[in-house]
């Protein structure tokens, strides 16, 4: 039977006549809702791990500007924190974690079975949202892709070109295979426990894949999302996956033929008419305003936003950003981009 939401009509590769439409980091600091929750909650992981406030955040978005989908609010560093590495949020500067250099630090991980017990009130929020949705609004979960997470685990924050990374990649191999491997089976299991809580679809994101030379790309990012997609569906037959490698450049074309994802992610950098040519006709496509764009408003977001749906009108596409809203993005500024989408 056809799924009847537009987001997972998209998702299974037909083409609408108006695009559905979701953000990401749609419940996010540039509403004003968000902030009074995110100042209720005392600090962001707090925020991530009490369902009914994360709940809430979860469901402001579709409250205000009627989205086709709504995303779990979480982190992808909680995948890391329930294998056991220490994770604080420093305000102003981000995330700060434990590091895995070594076999040692390996060792004191716990197995990618044990992550449940530290998530179940991710889980918890995804049944709270699942069930307060309006029927038309599908649920999308998801997890950072493995190469991302290892490269935050490795250098215990985030980095401008991953080389903590890279650099564990070419000292230690056994040891960075062995993590890549460690975050691909907690990574399976989280979403498919995301899943069975009510998550219609997942996503993999992949914020650093573009920092990964070329003959390293199919082995980290690709062959993980492969493994992953494969779990999946093996496991949830019916459940769409959406994959982001950003940064890919024209990797995005082999990692959207080897990996089985039902729909790809695009960057901004991505040129619209090369995607739609290269892999729209394979399967639906992601994206992808600039987010600047709800920064600066005016007849540029007009512009922007119809050019887009039209150069992916001849296939299916789920209209987003090519990465996260931005906090100094207008509110105001969103309903006019879904005026220009939805006329």
């Amino acid at each position: 039977m056809r799924p009847k939401k537009p987001m997972l009509r998209a998702l299974a590769g037909e083409r609408l006549p108006v695009p559905p439409v979701w953000l990401m980091r749609q419940a996010g600091r540039y509403l004003p809702e968000y902030r009074a929750v995110r100042a209720q909650a005392g600090s962001f992981l707090d925020l991530c791990y009490r369902p009914e406030l994360a709940a809430e955040v979860t469901l402001q978005p579709i409250r205000r500007y009627g989205f086709d989908a709504a995303i779990l609010f979480a982190d992808i560093l909680l995948v890391p924190q329930a294998l056991g590495a220490e994770l604080r949020f420093a305000e102003g500067e981000g995330p700060r974690l434990s590091t895995v250099t070594g076999a040692g630090d390996l060792a004191r991980l716990k197995p990618a079975g044990a992550i449940h017990e530290r998530l179940g009130p991710v889980y918890e929020t995804v049944a709270r949202v699942a069930a307060e949705l309006p029927p038309e609004t599908a649920l999308i979960g998801f997890a950072g892709a493995p190469w991302t997470v290892a490269t935050y685990m490795i250098a215990g924050r985030g980095t401008p070109d991953q080389a903590p990374a890279r650099m564990l990649l070419y000292r230690d191999p056994a040891t960075f295979d062995a993590l890549i491997e460690r975050i691909t089976d907690a990574t399976i299991l989280y979403l498919s426990r995301q899943i069975e809580a009510g998550a219609e679809s997942v996503k993999l994101f992949d914020s650093w894949a573009g920092a990964l030379p070329g003959p390293l790309f199919g082995r980290y990012c690709i062959e993980p999302a492969r493994r992953i997609v494969a779990a999946i569906r093996a496991a949830h037959p019916s459940v769409p996956v959406i994959g982001f490698p950003r940064g890919a450049g024209g990797g995005y074309a082999a990692f959207a033929a080897a990996t089985g994802v039902d729909c790809c992610a695009l960057d901004a950098a991505v040129d619209p008419a090369w995607a739609a040519a290269e892999i729209q006709p394979r399967l639906c496509v992601q994206g992808n305003l600039d987010p600047l764009l709800l920064v600066a408003g005016g007849t540029a977001l007009d512009a922007a936003t119809r050019a887009c749906v039209e150069a992916f009108s001849g296939g299916p596409h789920v209209f987003n950003l090519g990465h996260g809203i931005t906090p100094d993005a207008a509110p105001a500024n969103v309903e006019r981009m879904l005026a220009a989408i939805r006329g």
